[in-house]
């Protein structure tokens, strides 16, 4: 398992609410668009990034992680395992704080290159299922 509750807490408290979501577009059927919402409801800025650089929930949209105008927090990864691996390179490159990588996108020496960069890692797990569960009940 990659990303102990220890982390997966530090990343969705701590880490910033800066949020650029890679692989996210207005398409509402795929699940980056659902787990966007949740994040914006949880009080993130949701950045898109995508080829199209889309509009999506309100935010302007960007093409790479280069092209974001400002600092960015964690960088939350949609796309197939065999492309994850250079966004998270991207997002050390930025100067990101975190990166997140979605349930079933793997890549183990993408993460093992990202930690040892200094930068906190979640792979195989959904923002959108563990930020409820942090909530007060």
């Amino acid at each position: 398992m990659y990303g102990d509750s220890a982390t997966i807490r530090k990343i969705l408290t701590e880490s910033g609410d800066i949020w650029a979501v890679v692989g996210l577009s207005s398409n509402r059927s795929r699940a980056a668009y659902g787990v966007a919402e949740v994040l914006k409801r949880f009080g993130k800025r949701v950045v898109p990034v995508h080829p199209k650089a889309e509009t999506v929930h309100g935010e302007q949209g960007y093409a790479s992680l280069a092209d974001i105008p400002f600092a960015v927090d964690v960088v939350d990864v949609f796309v197939n395992s065999d492309l994850a691996g250079p966004v998270a390179d991207e997002a050390v490159a930025i100067g990101a704080k975190a990166v997140w990588f979605q349930l079933g996108v793997i890549d183990e020496s993408a993460y093992d290159r990202t930690r040892a960069a200094g930068l906190d890692m979640v792979m195989d797990h959904c923002p959108a299922i563990e930020i409820p569960r942090l909530a007060p009940a």
